[in-house]
C-alpha cells in the first residue's frame, strides 16, 4: 500500500476540520440565543450584530449589503495570513515533488522489514533525506495558524447573522433574507465547488485523487445547511467563498511568477 505524505494528511485534516466547523455551526445554531452570555458572545457576536445594524442603517436598511461589506472586511483582515498559508502550501508541494522519488525508494527498501532495527534505519534515512532538501514535515501544521485566527471572526459573524432579527424582515436583490432561497443555495454550492477546484490547481494527480471525495463534501454540506436556514447565511458564504477563490488564484499566480524569476 502506498504511504501518504505528511502534507497529504495535513490537507485532509484541514478540509475535514472545515467540514466539522460547518456541521458544528449548523448543529449549535438551534441552541443559540440573542440573550446568551459570555465573553465570546459579548466581544464577537454582539459586536458584529451591532455593526450589521449600524452599516445597514447607514445604507437605508440594506442588510444584505451590510453582510457583504462586513464579510469583505473580515476577509481583508485575515488575508495576509491566508496568503502566507497558500505560499507555504505551494512550497511544500514543490518540495514533495522533489522528495517523492527518493522517499519512495527508501520506503520500498524497508517495505517488508518490520523489525525495530530496520524501522530505526528507515527513520534515520528519512531524516537524512529531509535534511538534504531542507524539508521540515512538521511545517505542514503551520497552516493551522490562519485557520485558528479566522475562526473567532467567522463563527462570531455567523451567530451575529442568526441573532439579529432585523435581518429576517428585509429583502436583498431578488430574495428575502429571512427565508430559504433556492437560487442563493445553488450559487453558494457552486462557489464552494469552484473554491475546491481552485485549491486543487498545481497538486500532484495522485494527491488530487486522494482529496477528491473529502473536497466535495464541503459544497454538499453547504447546500444541505443552506436549504434549512435563512438566505442571509448562503449570501455570507457565497461572498466569503468568492473572495477566497480570488485570493487563492492571486496567491498562486504571485508564487509561480516569483518561482520563475528565481529559476531564470
Amino acid at each position: 500500500m502506498e504511504k501518504q505524505s505528511v502534507f497529504t494528511n495535513f490537507k485532509k485534516i484541514s478540509l475535514f476540520g472545515g467540514i466539522l466547523l460547518i456541521i458544528f455551526l449548523a448543529g449549535c445554531s438551534g441552541n443559540s440565543s440573542s440573550e446568551s452570555t459570555g465573553w465570546f458572545n459579548h466581544f464577537f457576536v454582539d459586536s458584529f450584530s451591532t455593526l450589521i445594524k449600524s452599516i445597514a442603517v447607514f445604507f437605508h436598511d440594506n442588510y444584505g449589503l451590510s453582510i457583504i461589506i462586513i464579510t469583505v472586511l473580515i476577509r481583508i483582515v485575515i488575508m495576509p495570513f491566508m496568503i502566507k498559508q497558500t505560499k507555504n502550501s505551494m512550497q511544500m508541494q514543490d518540495k514533495m515533488k522533489i522528495l517523492k522519488p527518493e522517499m519512495e525508494e527508501i520506503q520500498a527498501k524497508y517495505k517488508d522489514k518490520k523489525d525495530p532495527e530496520s524501522q530505526r534505519k528507515l527513520q534515520l534515512e528519512m531524516m537524512q533525506l529531509y535534511q538534504k532538501y531542507n524539508f521540515n514535515p512538521l511545517a505542514s501544521f503551520s497552516g493551522c495558524l490562519p485557520m485558528l485566527i479566522q475562526l473567532p471572526f467567522l463563527i462570531g459573524f455567523y451567530y451575529a447573522i442568526r441573532q439579529t432579527p432585523e435581518i429576517a424582515t428585509h429583502s436583498f436583490l431578488w430574495f428575502n433574507l429571512g427565508e430559504t432561497d433556492f437560487i442563493m443555495v445553488a450559487i453558494a454550492v457552486l462557489v464552494y465547488f469552484i473554491q475546491y477546484k481552485v485549491s486543487q490547481i498545481g497538486l500532484d494527480p495522485k494527491m488530487k485523487k486522494q482529496m477528491a471525495l473529502i473536497g466535495l463534501i464541503s459544497p454538499i454540506m453547504i447546500g444541505i445547511i443552506s436549504l434549512n436556514t435563512l438566505a442571509a447565511l448562503p449570501l455570507y458564504w457565497t461572498v466569503g467563498g468568492a473572495i477566497v477563490i480570488i485570493q487563492t488564484l492571486i496567491s498562486k499566480r504571485i508564487y509561480l511568477a516569483h518561482k520563475r524569476q528565481q529559476e531564470e
